[in-house]
């Protein structure tokens, strides 16, 4: 047997079949496809976030999160805790757990997430006696009036983010209510107790 041979097809004149012949493609056409790819990579790259820091690693921190939290209600939280952390922490905690024999806990507290007017008196002014807090009762605390120097934006700051951390999930307090309280109450100089705070509406 002999082996088979190829034979190339011709597209000779006459010929009353179809001939094949090799055809080639103008550069100018690969030129436009290498440079449509090349700006759609660019494209691609700017617009579809895939390779975005932003996107897949934001932020380095929680306190570089913080940072850039929107201002709720004309409130800024993030100063509230900066305030907090600074000065009520050192009693009450960091996480708002409070401190045996020192504070009670803020996490959780009915006092905390209760009346507005109540919890801007306790900063202003103090508190002194007998509180209970989650069911368990606290005896011969007394919290000076640390929030008297604040200004009432600050304290508002401060109070806010109390009422909105650790699970907390009260309203804010603005500047306008502790002002009103100020107006309300005037020169007191003595801390209230959790007595007095009850019986006001």
């Amino acid at each position: 047997m002999s082996s088979p041979t190829h034979q190339s097809v011709s597209n000779t004149p006459g010929s009353p079949e179809p001939g094949a012949r090799g055809a080639t493609v103008p550069v100018w056409l690969i030129v436009l496809m290498v440079l449509l790819l090349y700006w759609g990579g660019i494209y691609f790259d700017e617009n579809g976030g895939w390779f975005n820091k932003q996107v897949y690693a934001p932020y380095k921190s929680i306190a570089e999160v913080e940072a850039y939290q929107p201002v709720r209600g004309g409130i800024d939280l993030s100063h509230g805790k900066a305030l907090f952390e600074s000065n009520c922490a050192l009693c009450h905690g960091v996480d708002g757990m409070g401190k045996p024999g020192q504070a009670p806990p803020l996490a959780g507290s009915e006092w905390a997430q209760g009346n507005p007017a109540h919890m801007i008196r306790i900063p202003l002014y103090g508190l002194t006696g007998t509180i209970t807090v989650k069911g368990n009762t606290y005896t011969g605390l007394t919290m000076a009036a640390m929030g008297a120097t604040y200004s009432p934006s600050d304290l508002a700051a401060v109070l806010s983010y109390i009422r909105s951390s650790w699970g907390n999930k009260a309203s804010p307090i603005t500047a306008a209510q502790v002002e009103a309280v100020k107006k309300e109450v005037g020169n007191r100089t003595v801390p209230w107790t959790p007595e007095e705070l009850n019986a006001l509406k």
